[in-house]
């Protein structure tokens, strides 16, 4: 049954400081159906392509509304789509059933901002709060902080923007 749904398409961002560390966000509601391991509650900005949207405008969009930032530079783009699949018991309850998972396009982002700027309390106009938490993390620590079946869309992510943020 969910080999023959579709993948949602999506964005994800990672936001970078001067420092190269990445921004994670703590999911504030921990009762949703895809946070099926504790502790694994971390994860880089993300979220679905509107219609008529490009995957770019999406991403600065989507990292808006969870986090309130503005100011970036565009460091790389992800030169494939990394996807994933939902646990079967969790894709009945997320997006009506009608996904599989999601597949990604990931961009890297130079936060060229204060870290006042982030506000993920009262984030982008009309926007309810995603995140109860954040913090500043080490890139190669982002795949462990994933829930367990984003895992290796995170490995791939960092894979490719390692050398960009090593670069500064």
């Amino acid at each position: 049954m969910s080999q023959s749904l579709p993948y949602r398409p999506c964005v994800g961002v990672m936001l970078v400081n001067a420092q190269g560390l990445v921004f994670v966000g703590r999911r504030r509601n921990k009762r949703q159906p895809e946070h099926v391991s504790p502790g694994h509650e971390w994860q880089m900005p993300q979220g679905g392509i509107d219609p008529g949207e490009t995957p770019y405008a999406a991403a600065l969009r989507e990292l808006h509304e969870e986090t309130n930032v503005r100011s970036t530079e565009l460091i790389g783009e992800a030169p494939d789509w990394y996807s994933y699949d939902l646990p079967t018991s969790v894709i009945k309850k997320n997006w009506r059933g009608g996904y599989r998972g999601q597949t990604q396009k990931w961009f890297a982002l130079r936060f060229t901002g204060d870290d006042s700027e982030i506000d993920i309390h009262d984030p982008g106009p009309g926007h309810k709060p995603e995140f109860d938490g954040w913090r500043w993390e080490r890139i190669d620590r982002l795949p462990d902080l994933i829930i367990p079946f984003k895992r290796q869309v995170y490995e791939n992510v960092v894979r490719v923007f390692a050398p960009l943020v090593a670069r500064g």
